[in-house]
């Protein structure tokens, strides 16, 4: 039975913004590795928007993008989309019927699935559907924007933490 993990990168203050802040070497390798060896990872419409940047290369990209890029390119992806009549390469659109979808993704083989956008993410815990939830804490303040949790805060228990260079922690959380 496969798992269904929350992750973002996200301010002190609880907001997520991919141009505020950004995650050093050390923590673009862990998100590579992640990537890498996901089942597969279930998007909200804005966010995998923003991610279809990692399906066309780019003048200068280092390795380290380039080894991202391909993980990226290579992880199964289903796409929430009311709006969006097509995806790209390794995606598909996820079905009308979202919890359905998901407790099907979740019955099939074993393995993380990543979940991408707080507001998708905020649907499937109010249905009780998110294993594990991953803050990788930078120490910047954003003071507003798009919050972690879309909703209700569940009420959660610690997992583990770990540290990563340039003073990021990550906290894994299961559903209390």
């Amino acid at each position: 039975m496969a798992r269904l993990v929350y992750a973002m990168n996200v301010s002190l203050d609880g907001y997520v913004d991919h141009d505020a802040f950004g995650p050093g070497a050390e923590l673009f390798d862990h998100w590579t590795a992640q990537v890498a060896r996901a089942a597969g990872c279930l998007y909200g419409r804005r966010l995998y928007e923003i991610m279809r940047y990692w399906d066309t290369d780019q003048t200068g990209w280092t390795d380290r993008e380039r080894a991202f890029a391909a993980a990226w390119r290579g992880q199964p992806k289903w796409v929430v989309s009311r709006s969006l009549a097509a995806v790209g390469p390794n995606a598909a659109l996820a079905g009308p019927d979202l919890p359905g979808f998901v407790r099907r993704l979740k019955a099939g083989p074993g393995g993380e699935i990543g979940v991408g956008g707080p507001d998708l993410a905020g649907q499937l815990s109010r249905l009780g559907l998110i294993d594990e939830y991953r803050l990788y804490l930078h120490p910047v303040v954003l003071g507003g924007g798009t919050p972690f949790f879309a909703g209700p805060v569940p009420a959660l228990r610690l997992l583990s933490g770990r540290r990563f260079g340039g003073g990021v922690i990550r906290l894994a959380y299961a559903p209390a």
